[in-house]
């Protein structure tokens, strides 16, 4: 059986939404477009998030409007109509017909009835709640709909008043995962992590990083992921100090590691995986060292990620981990008693300067305020979150030879849970034990 949202949580999910709206509001969303890539080829196309939320509805241009309380019509959606001249080229499309039938819209139209029917649907409502400022052409066209209505006035019909940003009511709705999202997300990063193993176990000097890409992409397709939620970033050597490496095209030598990030998108939902590991299988003393200082850090990190705990407190865990290491090392000048001056000073940011992780879910850099009423967010059971601290020494860093050069990231996707988290990514190796017996398996068993 396939794995997927059910029509009855669509159904669940527009009846939050339409009760936080109220009666006197209406939502208008869009969407997504598709893009050209270059002459007449297009991307591959990706529905907007909000929108695949929200309706499960699967095609290009479409626009979905909510109008709480209207009898029989609280759902409606503007979609693209069955054309079989381009339907004979493109493939079979859902119709007007198909959009009720099938994604249990209350009425659907064809996309060339919006002008008539869109201002109807915002008459006599206060709010109108879109993706405000998100697409200028699309903010344009709310403005002309919102024309039309006003030049009504004349026969006591009233436009609203107010344009409200849809991210709020849909944002948090979107944050928490709810059991069949979670099982969805699961699978993406079960799919991930066999493919992260994978590389371990195939990775050899003289490799490329193109050839782990290709590899990485490949075992998730061949499982069911046909799609990355982001693009693979395979980073060799001091390539891995620069953050987001994607070229992908450069030699993996004896005695490097080897950073990858890389997560696929299953049904949607995105994995956001990151290893880093010896090209050659086996850690040297200095990437031992660093390496441990950040799988401590992220075991720091980890302890924080807990219901009751606020979002910044597994980042300022790994902080204190990393700059107390660092000092021991000899990275940072100082001693012990100097650590919380340093952090105050964020003597760390040359070799961390990111944050220590992000929502997760539909997109990779999933949606969720961190700072609600400039208070940082509190963790509760069904909020889904990176946890990947990391170092980086530029390969002209002030510090001893051994530790220049040397980029390292350890990341999992983290569920909140009623009794602590659960990290769905453990199925990737992470103690350097665990990693070098992994990759002894490929000296082993060469491929044949």
């Amino acid at each position: 059986m396939a794995l997927g949202i059910t029509a009855q949580e669509y159904r669940r999910r527009r009846r939050e939404v339409i009760n936080q709206l109220g009666s006197d509001s209406v939502l208008i969303l869009p969407a997504a477009h598709e893009m050209i890539r270059n002459r007449d080829v297009t991307y591959p196309f990706r529905q907007d998030s909000d929108f695949i939320w929200l309706t499960g509805f699967p095609e290009p241009d479409a626009i979905a409007v909510i109008t709480p309380g209207q009898r029989g019509a609280e759902y409606t959606l503007f979609c693209r109509p069955r054309d079989p001249e381009r339907e004979r080229w493109d493939g079979e499309r859902i119709g007007i017909d198909g959009a009720v039938a099938q994604y249990q819209a209350d009425v659907a139209y064809s996309l060339a009835e919006l002008e008539q029917k869109i201002p109807d649907l915002l008459s006599n409502r206060r709010r109108v709640f879109y993706p405000l400022a998100v697409n200028a052409e699309f903010d344009a066209q709310i403005m002309q709909w919102l024309r039309v209505v006003r030049n009504k006035a004349r026969g006591g019909i009233t436009a609203p008043s107010e344009c409200v940003s849809s991210d709020r009511i849909l944002h948090e709705l979107r944050l928490i995962k709810s059991p069949a999202e979670l099982t969805l997300m699961r699978r993406a990063a079960k799919i991930s992590a066999l493919a992260h193993r994978t590389l371990m176990t195939t990775c050899q000097p003289g490799s490329t990083e193109a050839v782990l890409e290709t590899a990485f992409i490949c075992t998730c397709a061949q499982h069911g992921a046909r799609h990355q939620a982001y693009s693979p970033i395979v980073a060799g050597g001091e390539r891995a100090c620069i953050l987001h490496s994607v070229s992908n095209d450069a030699p993996l030598h004896d005695g490097d590691l080897v950073l990858i990030d890389a997560g696929a998108e299953f049904n949607g939902y995105a994995s956001d995986i990151t290893r880093t590991f010896p090209v050659n299988g086996r850690f040297n003393f200095a990437q031992c060292q660093l390496y441990e200082l950040v799988l401590n850090a992220q075991a720091a990190a980890l302890a924080c990620a807990i219901p009751g705990q606020y979002w910044n407190a597994p980042h300022e865990a790994a902080v204190k981990v990393l700059t107390r290491g660092l000092v021991k090392l000899g990275l940072l000048a100082g001693q012990s008693k100097d650590v919380p001056r340093l952090i105050k000073e964020e003597q760390y940011k040359p070799f961390y300067m990111h944050r220590t992780g992000h929502w997760l879910g539909l997109d990779v850099h999933d949606v969720g305020d961190y700072k609600p009423n400039q208070q940082w967010r509190q963790f509760t059971p069904g909020m889904v979150l990176t946890i990947e601290p990391g170092l980086y020494i530029a390969p002209d860093a002030d510090v001893p030879m051994e530790y220049r050069g040397i980029g390292i990231r350890i990341e999992d996707d983290v569920l909140i849970t009623a009794g602590g988290n659960e990290i769905l990514s453990r199925e990737v190796p992470k103690e350097v034990a665990a990693i070098e017996t992994l990759m002894a398996q490929r000296r082993n068993h060469k491929v044949k």
